[in-house]
């Protein structure tokens, strides 16, 4: 309960990170989709309300379990680009890992769900987490898994445009050879070198 805001903020976003990357990793399994949607619906209904009251326990239990179920889709199904790129945003940029996690999963979804099998399983996740009415077409679930992780940022209180947080354009080439070095690249949805970790940051620093 005495858990710094900031700390909480940016805990939540790497959990929420776990859920989405374990959701349409390649080594997806019936299984870790479980514990993936069983994960983002105790965060998406949590998150906002541990921010604004921290003393409520409810909330923070959770967020915590909700924290659990990610980190066992984890052990089933690995992550992808966005912890990839998170890494060296913090080596390099010294980006909390957390907050380096939830400002590169936009440009991560976006990326991954011009693939057809990926964009199906977000939009099943959005579902899944009541983001969206149950019945939307897989272009309006993407849409409301998008504005969800647009309004996480805007409840931790912080600019979702990477360029706010010291990283420029000229960062980029270095950010992306070494995310491209990282062994949960691999498991991404769709393939990611280091041309594609360019755009992506590109897309992060615009906040896009």
């Amino acid at each position: 309960l005495t858990c710094p805001r900031f700390v909480t903020a940016c805990a939540g976003l790497d959990a929420i990170g776990h859920a989405l990357e374990t959701a349409v990793t390649r080594k997806r399994t019936q299984l870790s989709a479980l514990f993936s949607h069983a994960a983002l619906r105790l965060l998406a209904a949590n998150f906002a309300r541990v921010l604004e009251a921290p003393s409520e326990l409810g909330a923070r239990a959770g967020m915590l379990l909700g924290a659990s179920w990610a980190g066992l889709a984890i052990e089933h199904s690995m992550l992808g680009a966005a912890h990839a790129l998170a890494n060296p945003l913090s080596a390099r940029a010294g980006l909390v890992h957390g907050l380096a996690v939830g400002l590169a999963l936009p440009a991560v979804v976006r990326f991954n769900a011009a693939e057809p099998s990926a964009r199906a399983r977000y939009a099943e996740l959005a579902r899944s987490a009541d983001l969206c009415a149950s019945a939307a077409d897989d272009g309006a679930a993407l849409a409301a898994l998008l504005t969800y992780l647009e309004r996480a940022l805007a409840h931790c209180g912080v600019a979702r445009e990477l360029a706010a947080h010291g990283v420029s354009q000229r960062d980029v080439p270095a950010l992306a050879e070494e995310a491209a070095r990282q062994w949960t690249a691999q498991f991404n949805p769709r393939p990611v070198g280091g041309p594609e970790f360019e755009l992506l940051l590109g897309a992060a620093l615009r906040g896009e």
